[in-house]
């Protein structure tokens, strides 16, 4: 009889710790996260093959900050703003290295152009360097990519390697404030500028220096 007192009080203060365990939990949802990709794809008739050799795609950078996963928004002259909860499924600078390789394959302006990790011994390397990569919504929604391309040869022996540098800017207009357009716009915005650096490096296709050796 002496132990019924005892149980009846850990019986209660099993209960009233289960009741504040529950109260302490969220009682509203998690915020639900996206995932975007941004990889234009080269549609039309490739170029004639203009070298025999191959390119490698070198390093591909971005500046802060826009070298992380979260979307970027810009709503004042110095205000920047990530999204944690609409992400790219990669790092832009890995997106736009891959985007760039496939479109340059399908150009066929080289035998082939390879990625970064793979082990051919390159003679031409093009590396790409992310400047400006938001969504601008200071006046009207727009989609900012800007991208610069340096192309160079593998030689030691140049004091200056580097064949052509060459930079662009473009502004795509959203068709609203969604993540989904920016996406979408950075997309064509990146497609726009492959569409004109590929007329450039067919030209220096055209007038490569010796591959190293030769």
């Amino acid at each position: 009889m002496t132990n019924h007192p005892r149980l009846i009080r850990f019986a209660a203060f099993v209960f009233m710790a289960a009741t504040l365990s529950a109260c302490s939990l969220p009682k509203r949802p998690a915020l639900e996260t996206s995932s975007w990709m941004v990889a234009p794809e080269r549609t039309g008739a490739p170029y004639k093959p203009r070298s025999d050799l191959w390119l490698k795609m070198g390093s591909s950078s971005a500046t802060p900050p826009f070298d992380g996963k979260s979307l970027v928004y810009r709503l004042g002259d110095q205000r920047y703003e990530k999204d944690f909860y609409n992400t790219y499924s990669a790092l832009p600078n890995e997106m736009v290295g891959n985007a760039t390789r496939q479109w340059l394959n399908h150009a066929q302006i080289f035998s082939m152009t390879v990625g970064q990790g793979n082990s051919f011994f390159p003679y031409y390397i093009l590396q790409t360097s992310i400047e400006e990569f938001y969504g601008d919504y200071r006046v009207r929604p727009e989609a900012v990519v800007t991208i610069e391309f340096f192309f160079t040869a593998t030689d030691p022996q140049k004091r200056n390697p580097v064949i052509g540098k060459n930079r662009y800017t473009k502004r795509v207009a959203l068709k609203d404030n969604t993540p989904q357009a920016l996406a979408l716009g950075q997309q064509e915005a990146l497609a726009q500028i492959l569409k004109e650096y590929e007329v450039v490096l067919y030209k220096y296709a055209g007038n490569l220096p010796p591959p190293l050796g030769q």
